[in-house]
């Protein structure tokens, strides 16, 4: 077993706690607390009388305080911090407490929500630095450590392995995290995660938990990604990042076989964002299976190489397209702070028709509306009621007629690729047809 404790002593100086205050006004605790006919009339008059104190009733308005912990660590002597960004988001009041017992009130430089990092500046100098390492080497079931304030309880270290590199969490496509078994919990955020060598590897980011605490499963931010951010956060306060203009999803074995392919590989392009770079290089149905001479072995692996490209750069996609390979070009642009997405509508123009691959359907402004799941093949597909359908075996859908008739010519025991738009997200289906089903 690989012994922690010179590892400890020698980095816990650098590693700080950090403790916010965010004023939560009256009508933010209780947003509903105004008198209704059917609650108890005299708890709802002291609710207003507390809840709407003013000059007039010469009461002074007045704030709850709600206090956060988490962890970060020295970057740099002269008083640059580094942690979570959903540890310091809307804090009224950010202070850092050392291992020698000071405690210092800190400003938030920049901060960057979607690889939840930020940066904070304190007023001190020849502080005690950690080492960067680089997170690219890892290996499953390499020894790692992680030292932080878990419930905080100040520099608690804690020790496991590295279980998978290159996680994709739910809403968090910019960050490949690493997911290790390190005992993890709340207080935890924004730490640093060490290779043996005593080089930060990571940032502790997130748990995986059913009960609120530790289970096994937790992720951190890798290094060589956080850096970038940091970089740009000290140097200009926010973060640029190139895009594509395009959502990808994964492909499973289902859906190689639609978009006859040997195996599941690369990013499937399920939306092209009609104003964006990709918009004419792009078409939906495409797999991208190497991005700039990096390949994309999976959607997750990539949203980190593209954010990682230079703003303005001509770039390079190997693409597979109708099953033959191909490259294109482009040139990426600067990330939009908030992208918009195709939402669905439902404005129909006809009554639903029933019976066509086991859903009833409607034409509207917005293409083909699922207005019920009645059965197979749509249902194991797992299309829902509100989906818009848009493509049927790499053919565009604009009514139900035509969906009619493409569905009629599908050969029965084929895996087909549907293109649904689902509460602005567009994503493709694995359907198999079955007998009896087409029409």
């Amino acid at each position: 077993m690989p012994q922690f404790a010179a590892l400890v002593k020698q980095n816990s100086p650098a590693v700080v706690n950090i403790s916010t205050k965010q004023s939560i006004s009256p009508a933010e605790m209780l947003p509903n607390a105004s008198p209704s006919p059917e609650s108890d009339e005299l708890f709802d008059e002291l609710m207003k009388r507390l809840f709407e104190r003013d000059g007039s009733s010469g009461g002074k308005p007045f704030d709850f305080d709600s206090n956060s912990r988490g962890s970060g660590f020295v970057y740099s002597s002269d008083g640059y911090i580094v942690t979570n960004h959903h540890v310091v988001i809307d804090a009224d009041e950010i202070k850092v407490r050392f291992t020698d017992g000071r405690e210092l009130p800190a400003q938030l430089v920049g901060s960057d929500e979607r690889t939840d990092v930020a940066l904070l500046k304190v007023a001190a100098t020849d502080l005690p630095v950690l080492r960067m390492g680089t997170s690219a080497p890892l290996e499953v079931g390499e020894w790692v450590l992680a030292i932080g304030s878990p419930f905080g309880f100040d520099h608690s270290a804690t020790a496991g392995i590295v279980s998978a590199k290159g996680r994709s969490l739910p809403d968090e496509n910019y960050v490949p995290f690493i997911q290790t078994d390190v005992a993890i919990n709340p207080g935890n955020s924004g730490g640093p995660l060490f290779n043996l060598d005593g080089e930060v590897v990571g940032i502790n980011s997130q748990i995986y938990s059913r009960s609120g605490g530790f289970m096994g499963v937790s992720f951190a931010i890798p290094i060589d990604l956080a850096q970038d951010v940091i970089e740009q956060l000290k140097s200009k306060g926010a973060v640029s990042r190139a895009w594509v203009g395009v959502y990808v999803q994964a492909i499973d074995a289902n859906l190689a076989q639609s978009f006859k392919m040997s195996k599941p590989e690369g990013a499937l392009v399920a939306q092209v964002m009609k104003d964006g770079p990709a918009a004419r290089a792009l078409n939906l149905g495409d797999v991208i299976l190497s991005f700039d001479g990096k390949p994309v072995t999976n959607a997750a692996a990539l949203p980190p190489i593209v954010g990682n490209t230079a703003i303005g750069k001509k770039v390079v996609i190997e693409i597979l397209r109708e099953g033959k390979r191909k490259t294109v070009t482009m040139t990426v642009t600067e990330l939009p702070n908030s992208p918009k997405a195709v939402a669905s509508t439902h404005s129909p123009v006809a009554a639903p028709v029933a019976g066509t691959l086991g859903m009833k359907l409607s034409d509207t402004e917005a293409g083909v509306w699922v207005d019920e799941v009645i059965g197979e093949p749509a249902r194991s597909a797992g299309i829902a009621i509100g989906d818009t359908i848009r493509q049927l075996d790499g053919q565009t859908v604009t009514s139900v007629a035509g969906l009619q008739a493409i569905a009629i010519e599908l050969d029965v025991g084929k895996t087909v690729a549907v293109l649904v738009n689902r509460e602005g997200s567009a994503r493709f289906l694995p359907m198999k047809i079955e007998a009896n089903a087409r029409e």
